[in-house]
Formats: C-alpha cells, structure tokens, sequence
C-alpha cells in the first residue's frame, strides 16, 4: 500500500528571512508584504505578528493599525520557492521520491522505506527532526495518499495513520482540508456542510452540477479513490539513466534485464568520475502516471555493476507493475569519491575475507540498523564492555580473556539458587520455575565496576561464576556482594547469561 508523507512549513518566508539575518533582533512583529492588484496584503506573518491579531491575506494598512510597531519586507516569492526546492533534495536521504507542494510545503512517498529505519513513527520524526535542525517550523503526517497526508498536517493532528485508517481521520476534518478554493467551502457552507464526512456520505450529482467536478475529484484523491501522481525532484547533477519501452512491461524477468541494462551505464559514468554508489534509487514509471521506486544502499561506495544490480533484483518483489511499466529510471542519489586500495601481487598470504556484498545485501533487506560488529570498550562490568560499530569498521582493542556468554540478559534476572558462602558454586538454581541441578562450576570471577565512576561510594560486587547443568546446558549466573560488607551487595543470585 503506498504511504505519503506531507510536511507542512508554515513560516518557511519568515524562516529562510531568519536564516539569512533579515529579521528584527527584538521580538519586533514582522511580516512580508505583496501586491494583491493593487493592494499591499500580508504575505506571511512571524508568530508576535500573528498573536497581534494579524492575518496573511489581510490588507497591510490594516496590520499597521493593528501594530503600529510592525517590521515589514517586502515578499520573494521565487526565493522562498527555491528554497523550498533545495529542502526536497536534501529530504532525498529519506525517500526516493520526494516533490514540492507549493507554496509550503513536501510530499515524500515512503513506500516500503520505513522498514529500513525503523518503523514509520521513526521516519516521520527523522524527517521532522532534520528540517526542525535547519530553523524551521514543521508539521508532518503520514497516511495512504497525498490527499490525506496533506490534510491531515494543516488541519488535524499531525502523526501516523495506519494503512486503511484515512476515511475515519478526515472525516472530522473541515472542507478547507481538501485543498478546495475558498469560494466553494463558503459555497458548501452555506448548504449545511461542515466537515469532509458530510461530504463524502452526499451523492456526487448535485454537487457536480453546482461546483463542478473539483470537490469530487480532492475527495477521491484523499480517500484513494483516485491515484494523485507526485511529481518528483532529482538532483540536477545526479547521475541517471532512463529506458523507455516500446510495449509496456510488468514481470520480473523483464525488469531484471532492465536493470542490468541500466546498472551498466549508470556504473561506466560512475568510474569516468572515480566515484561509486552510496545509494541508488530505480523509479517505475506506469501506465497510469504512478512512480513507484525502489531503494539500495551501500556500506561503501561501489561501481560494480553485477553487485549493485543483484541488490536491485532482489527488492522487486515489493514492486507492483499495475498496468504496466513503460519506463525505468536509476538515479544515483548518494555518490563518494573511490578509496585506493592495496592488491596483492603474489597469491603468498592467506586473503582477508571481504563481507561488504554480505553486509550490503543483509542490510537491504533487515536495514542498516539492524547490522553491525561489536567493538571491545574498556570496562570489567560485561554491559558496558562492548558498543556496536557499522559492520565494516575496524574493531579495535583487546577483548576479554576470559569466556563470555555469547548473549547477555538485559537486565540480570533473579534467581533461587543453593550455595554455601563465601566462594562456592551454586549446587542448584530455579530459573523460571525450572529447577538446574550443577553438574560443572568454573570461577569466582570478581567484578566491581569501574572505581573512577564512583565517588566516596562503596563498590558493588559482583562474584560470576560459569556453571553447566545435568542437560549440559551453560549459565553466567552471579552473586551480588563480597559476604563481608552489607553494602557491596545483598547475597542475591542473578543469571547475567547463557553460553
């Protein structure tokens, strides 16, 4: 199902006056005036402005009197659209289909993109996050069309709905929602409509006679009656390649030799230049006016043709052809400069296994967060003794020595267990109601924690031992406290791991 994400700038004018200076140094009021005829109204007003009681729209003699203090400058709307412009690009790195809503606003459609990085919730609120980072105001809402997203970040609560769930968020929603001209919400005003479920549950027909086809069509679009195209943006110096069809395509086979077509041009511009693939992005163009596009990435930059086309391959079956395709475009949406490396010229020493096609397909299909080494980190106290890298950093600094359990319990759990004091073994433990009678102990291993984080307080001790039960099953089991000083423990048992 496709999902669409709208974001909503509402003082983007201000925000970009703000970033290059331009803007009072006080909480003066300020706003940007343009001509309407041959009238100066209020293009955009700051949030003092608006507390003030002035509106955009409003005739600027009347926002004087309303604040005799008010700063003005006068309104570019080219350069906002620029700017607006510049900020799809850089949303790019979220989506590979991202496009302008004019005056002020984003559509990213994030179809089968929000598995890569965590979830939905967690992409809108990057995409937020990165644009709140640039001094901008934003809403954002994600839902099945762009109708409903668009809604939904100007006039309900901005957040996730669920697939399917847009019919019941619009329904409250006022008309000015549907993106319809201001005269004809009056117009259905005045008939006795208030919200888009008043709309949607009237025949079509008489309101067709009467205000034309438009109200009908932005309900459609909304509720996903009707496919609304988006109009994407690339990069103006990307590297790309489109294959048209003469006939119309739509079965993997026919797609896999486009892309392999497609993935050998892209890769010779790419070693022209001495730059590889960080991320590519192969859009579909149907019959039906729909893109739908798929995206890869890579944990370091590549021009080999056959490895990024077999990435490519295998996200197809997320693809759904419709009608049929009747052309495919590959863009490169991320490109680095390539790295010299070493060759051997004798085959004497034993060759390093190379992971990165390994790791570049694991992350394709789990997402890149989802893959990664562990890296020692100085520290006795097992929970803080390792971090996680990216996969293909290098992990320095020595490990253990001693046998670590290859999972860890997070926190330790308690457990009953049998042993006599001060340093011996468990004779038997119950672990969720299951009685292990030990069969094989090795330890104690003293632990206390780092002394430098502690200040004036006593160290809290901790006595592992690695024991193997009658099944021959192995535990990381320990006692909390030394048996000495009350505070370095209360003589309690926890399994910390299991071997």
């Amino acid at each position: 199902m496709r999902r669409v994400i709208s974001v909503w700038l509402p003082e983007l004018p201000i925000d970009r006056l703000r970033r290059l200076g331009r803007l009072p140094e006080t909480e003066t009021p300020f706003v940007t005036a343009a001509h309407d005829g041959n009238r100066r109204v209020v293009a955009a007003a700051c949030p003092a402005a608006r507390a003030a009681g002035i509106a955009v729209g409003m005739k600027l003699s009347h926002a004087q009197a309303l604040c005799p203090g008010l700063a003005i400058a006068a309104a570019e709307p080219e350069a906002d659209a620029a700017w607006l412009d510049d900020l799809a690009l850089a949303c790019l790195r979220h989506a590979p289909l991202v496009a302008a809503d004019p005056p002020d606003g984003l559509w990213l459609d994030v179809t089968g993109c929000a598995d890569l990085v965590g979830g939905e919730a967690a992409l809108r609120d990057a995409v937020c996050a990165d644009l709140a980072a640039e001094g901008l105001a934003v809403r954002a809402a994600l839902a099945d069309t762009p109708g409903a997203a668009h809604a939904l970040a100007r006039h309900g609560p901005p957040g996730v709905i669920s697939p399917g769930g847009s019919h019941a968020a619009l329904a409250p929603l006022p008309l000015a929602a549907l993106r319809l001209p201001p005269e004809t919400c009056a117009g259905l005003a005045r008939l006795g409509f208030a919200s888009i479920g008043d709309l949607a549950a009237t025949p079509r027909a008489p309101l067709a006679r009467r205000f034309g086809p438009l109200p009908g069509l932005r309900l459609d679009h909304a509720l996903g009656a009707q496919f609304e195209t988006i109009r994407p943006l690339s990069p103006p110096d990307a590297i790309a390649r489109r294959l048209a069809f003469v006939e119309p395509i739509g079965t993997a086979d026919a797609f896999a030799i486009a892309i392999d077509r497609l993935t050998r041009h892209v890769c010779l511009s790419l070693e022209r230049t001495a730059r590889g693939a960080r991320r590519l992005d192969l859009l579909f163009e149907r019959l039906d006016g729909a893109v739908q596009a798929i995206r890869i990435g890579t944990a370091r930059p590549s021009h080999d043709a056959a490895h990024l086309a077999r990435l490519l391959r295998e996200r197809l079956e997320g693809v759904d052809p419709g009608e049929g395709v009747e052309a495919m475009r590959l863009l490169v949406a991320l490109a680095e400069p390539l790295a010299a490396a070493q060759t051997e010229a004798l085959a004497t020493r034993a060759a390093t296994a190379d992971v990165t096609d390994l790791v570049d397909r694991l992350s394709n299909r789990l997402g890149a967060e989802r893959v990664y080494r562990l890296a020692p980190v100085e520290s006795d106290v097992p929970e803080r003794s390792v971090r996680r890298v990216p996969p293909l950093e290098v992990a320095g600094g020595p490990w253990p020595s001693w046998p670590r359990p290859a999972r860890l319990l997070t926190p330790p759990q308690p457990v009953s267990a049998i042993a006599p004091l001060p340093d011996q073994p468990p004779a038997l433990f119950i672990w969720r109601r299951h009685r292990h009678r030990i069969r094989r102990a090795d330890g104690p291993e003293r632990i206390t924690g780092e002394w430098w984080k502690r200040d004036g307080e006593t160290l809290a001790v901790r006595d592992y031992f690695a024991v193997e039960d009658e099944q021959g099953r192995r535990f990381w089991l320990f006692r909390h406290g030394d048996g000495q000083d009350p505070a370095s423990g209360d003589l309690g048992w926890f399994l910390h791991g299991v071997f």
